[in-house]
């Protein structure tokens, strides 16, 4: 299986709405919050360029406005092109105005999710990882922060592939490391469930952000749709707060 991924700031965003669809042009106008509001327009202008580079379709306005992300009753994402199931698969993530879209054939299980490397407290760990995992943030040493978030973000891209999200509890997934070298800057990664299933991943790091992305069957690791990918050199911000809105 072949995935492909795309990163996005909110820079990259353009400052018009011409490029969502009616729909979604009106659903983010009911949007009262900026946070919310900017988050979503991030989300979708990841997924539309996504999809476009993932299927050979053109990027303009008009092009983009006919690619949508629809939810199914369970919260999982949906593309639509033209109004109709895309020939593809996707799954989504944001964190400190970055944005990833992770994209594979139609039917494909996807799971992502982007967090900071930031501290996390002992009563996070002890309240949110199982204690094969504690025993791995304790040994990490100066790596405790990174530890801690990795095994939190392995957790979030395994609930996305049981299309379950924070309704399940993380424990119920447990994050483990397997032998292996890189390949080009992902290293593998290993979450098996409560219920016995594996799900390959793989983690990379960019700076202050950690990524990582699972499916259910073994993958290479995904390739970027643009190169180099934003997250390379990706700031993290908070632009929201200066919104207006909010």
């Amino acid at each position: 299986m072949s995935l492909r991924w795309l990163s996005q700031g909110m820079a990259d965003a353009p400052p018009d709405d011409d490029w969502l669809s009616p729909r979604e042009a009106a659903f983010t106008r009911r949007l009262r919050f900026a946070k919310r509001r900017t988050e979503f327009r991030l989300g979708r202008w990841t997924a539309k360029l996504a999809l476009a580079l993932y299927l050979g379709r053109g990027r303009s306005a008009k092009e983009l406005r006919a690619i949508e992300v629809d939810r199914a009753p369970d919260g999982a994402p949906v593309p639509l092109v033209d109004g109709r199931p895309a020939e593809a698969s996707l799954t989504m993530t944001d964190r400190a105005d970055q944005a990833v879209c992770l994209v594979g054939p139609p039917g494909a299980a996807l799971g992502c999710d982007l967090e900071l490397v930031e501290p996390r407290s002992d009563a996070f760990v002890a309240d949110y990882l199982t204690p094969s995992e504690q025993s791995l943030v304790a040994a990490a040493g100066p790596d405790r922060d990174l530890l801690a978030n990795l095994a939190w973000c392995g957790k979030e891209s395994a609930l996305k592939v049981l299309r379950t999200g924070l309704r399940r509890d993380t424990r119920s997934v447990e994050v483990s490391f397997p032998e292996g070298g890189t390949v080009e800057g992902w290293a593998p990664m290993s979450v098996r469930a409560a219920e016995g299933a594996i799900f390959p991943a793989w983690w990379q790091r960019f700076g202050a952000f950690v990524l990582t992305v699972a499916s259910t069957n073994a993958f290479a690791p995904p390739r970027p749709l643009l190169d180099p990918p934003g997250l390379a050199t990706a700031v993290p911000a908070e632009t929201w707060r200066t919104s207006p809105g909010e």
